[in-house]
C-alpha cells in the first residue's frame, strides 16, 4: 500500500478517533442514576460575562450517592453558577449556604429515563455521522490521488476496504456505547 493511502488512513483514524472522544465526553455528562461530577463540570456559566465551564470555576465532589456539592473558587461567581444551573436541562435547583453549592438529584422518572435514552441517541446518530463524514472525505482523496495517477487502482481498492473496515469499526465502539449508557439510564 502506497503512503499517500497509509496517510490518509491515519488521519482518518485520528479523526473518527476525535469523534469517538467527544461521544464519550458528551455521554459522561448524561445523567444516570447516581450522582457523577461529570454532569454538571462542563455546564457554561457566565462568568465577569465569558462563558467559561464549571469545572474551571469550582471543585466538584459527590459525597453521597444522590448529592454533588460544588465549591467555587471565588465565592463571588456561586449566583452565575446557580443561574446557569437553573438555567440548564439538568431540571435542578441548587441549594446554596453562600459559599457552597448543594444539588440534590431526584430519582429518576421513566418518562425522564425515556427522555435521557433518546437525548444520548440523537448524539449517537451524531456522532456515527461524523465518523461517515471522515470517511467521505477520505474517499474522496483517496478517488483524487488515483485520478492523478499518484496510487494505483489496486492500492484505490485496497484503500477503500481498509477505510470501510476502520469506519465499521468505529461504528460499532460507539453503538457498544450506546448499549451500556443505555443500560446504565434505565438500571433502577
Amino acid at each position: 500500500m502506497s503512503d499517500e493511502i497509509k496517510g490518509l488512513l491515519k488521519d482518518a483514524e485520528s479523526r473518527m478517533q476525535g469523534a469517538l472522544q467527544s461521544l464519550t465526553a458528551d455521554l459522561s455528562g448524561i445523567r444516570t442514576g447516581r450522582a457523577s461530577p461529570a454532569l454538571v463540570e462542563r455546564l457554561q456559566v457566565d462568568y465577569y460575562g465569558v462563558p467559561t465551564p464549571l469545572q474551571n470555576l469550582a471543585t466538584i465532589s459527590a459525597p453521597e450517592p444522590r448529592t454533588l456539592t460544588i465549591k467555587p473558587f471565588d465565592a463571588a461567581s456561586v449566583k452565575d453558577i446557580e443561574k446557569a444551573i437553573q438555567s440548564s436541562d439538568l431540571g435542578i435547583n441548587p441549594n446554596s449556604d453562600g459559599k457552597v453549592i448543594h444539588l440534590n438529584l431526584p430519582p429518576l422518572t421513566e418518562e425522564r429515563r425515556r427522555d435521557l435514552v433518546k437525548h444520548m441517541h440523537r448524539r449517537l446518530e451524531e456522532a456515527r455521522i461524523a465518523v461517515r463524514n471522515v470517511r467521505r472525505d477520505q474517499m474522496n482523496d483517496i478517488r483524487e490521488y488515483e485520478k492523478e495517477k499518484l496510487i494505483t487502482e489496486d492500492d484505490l481498492k485496497r484503500g477503500e476496504d481498509d477505510l470501510q473496515k476502520l469506519t465499521d469499526k468505529f461504528v460499532e465502539e460507539i453503538a457498544s456505547l450506546g448499549q451500556n449508557k443505555e443500560k446504565e439510564i434505565m438500571e433502577v
